[in-house]
């Protein structure tokens, strides 16, 4: 195909893997003055985005001693004289991008022919290129606009059409009187007045970090840096008081709501009992902040710092911010020093303020609120009000929320092989999972409509990457497994929806089930009662001056759903994949520890099948083990190995029931 484009005399591709478990294809031109770009461009229109090479031009192809094109010899793309990363952008606009790439992948550079998921893109990652995008350029695009032209060069091309309609940009308000809540907020205040909860100690929503550091600490240092960061923060320093059931914020001065750092004296052995104590003390969010420390003095140079903060207050984007923002505070302290770091642009009572305006009226048709509900109500139309589990006893009338951890991994080869599916279908890691874990609980007989909650940053506007707030959203990822499709086709599936539900992602989940407003129960979470998250929010790097430090294990006991998939992935030096570490949050209401073992083995076992023949319907992937296997043809059927009788199945029945008619 590549030997149709004007000025390519030879053209050879082939599938390399520089990297183990990593194949690519690769594709080598010789000719005269060939234009990389519009072989590229020519390659694009004809074949789908994972077949289109990474190209490099040659002054000849490398042959044998018998004429055969010598494979070894090829180099590596980049090794050529000219390569798709190699070439330079041509306009302002594909170098801006170039530039935009890099700084959200952490990347040292970006070519305007670098696939943005190659680079190590997912949606998170999309939504945050997105929001700079319309800051640098002015452009609105949607999250699905980078799936379809995932390069510079070609999301350049769809800049023209994606200017005009920009939404506002997110800047400091003037405060009125009252400042309402966010609508992440309300649902929380009301989950924390709900019976006085907070009154009984529940901590359902508390979200506690805890930090071993060894060395020489400054305590007074310590506890001005608190200080430091509950004034810069004020989201950390917010209360809600109500008149007449209605919340509002309420920000107090930085003295009176400057965190106390109580002092505790405790041994190894008493140390997880005392940090589960103080997890699990709840907030009053009506006179209390929503920030809590405490350090455990281990003895000698060793020490536990811990803070509590209420979901209310913060999510899990927060941490890296308020970690490097004590860090920063901390060192400016003990140096004797108050911390000199850029204002923050804006405050959450400002993302307030502008999340109302931006949403517009619902009674307008044309308002961002109403047309992203409009979606909603048609994605969601004749959702399942409860999706069948395998639980070992009925759930019981209200939800206690206890829980526990499974912990699990998927190795480097089911990884490698994750990351080659995803590529092939132009998807990201997590739909690729997603699809896996939708079949793995249609396996289990959860149906074939299954509904998976699954967090979103809801950082729209670069304003909020510094800032500790709640603005992390759940989307409702509804997933179609019927008809036993292929795990390829179900991908396919997977991603359509997806990448609507992205395009929708701003409208609050609280607002949802209001519109919605399904079946309400104290027993189970509404819409969703599974969730699917990859923990990819910056990482929180602990470097004080002075200090070691890491975290402490720290189980939190709580389980919001049913269950909870939590992965992470490993890369190693040489950026290759290393493996996903994973772990099934579960709700002890319903499972006991080995039944939730056995369902991380199943998906593991499970996706180890789709991954090697992903073509073959999710129905035939095999999900038991030999020990399971052995119980149902020798155990179950009464001893026997199998015998050389052939019957029915009615048959058989009517026998068993003559034999054994109790």
């Amino acid at each position: 195909m590549l030997c149709g484009c004007d000025g390519v005399a030879q053209a050879a591709v082939v599938v390399r893997e520089d990297r183990p478990g990593d194949k690519r294809l690769a594709a080598y031109l010789v000719g005269t003055d060939v234009d990389v770009a519009a072989v590229r461009r020519y390659a694009a229109e004809r074949l789908p985005d994972h077949m289109v090479p990474a190209l490099t031009v040659l002054d000849a192809l490398p042959l044998t001693v018998n004429g055969k094109l010598d494979r070894a010899a090829l180099p590596a793309p980049g090794g050529g004289a000219a390569t798709t990363a190699g070439r330079a952008p041509r306009t302002p606009q594909e170098e801006i991008l170039c530039g935009l790439f890099a700084e959200v992948l952490g990347v040292p550079k970006a070519g305007v022919d670098d696939g943005f998921f190659d680079l190590g893109g997912d949606s998170l990652t999309a939504t945050r290129l997105v929001s700079r995008i319309r800051s640098a350029l002015g452009a609105e695009l949607p999250v699905r606009a980078l799936f379809e032209a995932p390069t510079p060069a070609r999301l350049a091309e769809r800049l023209a059409d994606a200017a005009g309609d920009v939404r506002p940009p997110l800047t400091r308000a003037e405060r009125p009187a009252v400042v309402p809540l966010s609508y992440a907020q309300q649902r929380l205040w009301f989950l924390n007045r709900l019976d006085g909860a907070w009154s009984s100690g529940g901590a359902t929503f508390n979200m506690p970090i805890a930090l071993r550091l060894e060395g020489a600490l400054d305590l007074g240092a310590l506890r001005d840096a608190l200080g430091d960061v509950a004034t810069r923060h004020e989201s950390l320093r917010t209360i809600f008081p109500d008149g007449s059931g209605t919340p509002r914020q309420l920000v107090l001065d930085p003295a009176a709501a400057r965190p106390r750092l109580d002092v505790a004296e405790t041994g190894e052995a008493a140390l997880p009992a005392a940090l589960a104590a103080a997890a699990g003390q709840g907030f009053d969010l009506s006179v209390e902040p929503p920030l809590r420390a405490r350090l455990f003095a281990l003895g000698g140079d060793a020490h536990v710092l811990m803070l509590v903060l209420h979901h209310i207050a913060a999510d899990g984007w927060s941490m890296a911010p308020l970690a490097r923002d004590v860090i920063t505070a901390y060192a400016a302290r003990a140096g004797g020093e108050e911390p000199r770091w850029a204002p923050l642009p804006v405050q959450y009572a400002d993302y307030t303020l502008w999340q109302r305006e931006l949403f517009g009226s619902e009674e307008d048709p044309d308002s961002l609120i109403s047309r992203q509900i409009a979606y909603w109500k048609d994605a969601l139309a004749g959702l399942p009000e409860e999706l069948r589990l395998p639980a070992d006893r009925p759930r019981p009338p209200e939800a206690t929320y206890r829980g526990a951890t499974h912990a699990f991994e998927l190795d480097a080869d089911v990884h490698a092989g994750l990351l080659a599916l995803a590529r092939e279908s132009g998807a990201s890691l997590f739909m690729v999972v997603q699809a896996a874990y939708a079949a793995l609980l249609t396996r289990l007989g959860a149906g074939t409509d299954v509904p998976i909650g699954s967090p979103i940053a809801g950082r729209t506007d670069e304003a909020l990457d510094d800032l500790v707030g709640m603005f992390v959203n759940m989307l409702v990822l509804r997933t179609d497994t019927s008809g036993d499709p292929s795990f390829r086709e179900l991908i396919g599936r997977v991603k359509e929806t997806d990448l609507a539900a992205y395009g929708h992602q701003d409208l609050p989940f609280e607002r949802l089930v209001e519109v919605l407003n399904p079946a309400r129960s104290m027993a189970r979470h509404p819409l969703f009662q599974v969730v699917l998250s990859f923990q990819n929010n910056p990482e929180a790097r602990l470097e004080l001056d002075g200090l070691t430090g890491g975290a402490e294990p720290l189980g939190s006991g709580i389980a919001k759903y049913d269950l909870s998939l939590y992965l992470g992935e490993r890369h190693g030096d040489d950026g290759a994949p290393a493996g996903i570490e994973a772990g099934l949050e579960y709700a002890l209401d319903l499972f006991d520890p080995d039944t939730a073992r056995s369902v991380a083995d199943r998906f593991a076992r499970l996706v180890r099948e789709l991954v090697a023949d992903p073509d073959a319907p999710i129905g035939a992937a095999e999900i038991l083990d030999r020990a399971e296997r052995r119980t149902i043809l020798r155990k179950w059927a009464g001893g026997k190995g199998g015998g050389t009788e052939r019957t029915t199945i009615p048959a058989l029945f009517e026998a068993q029931a003559a034999a054994r008619p109790d």
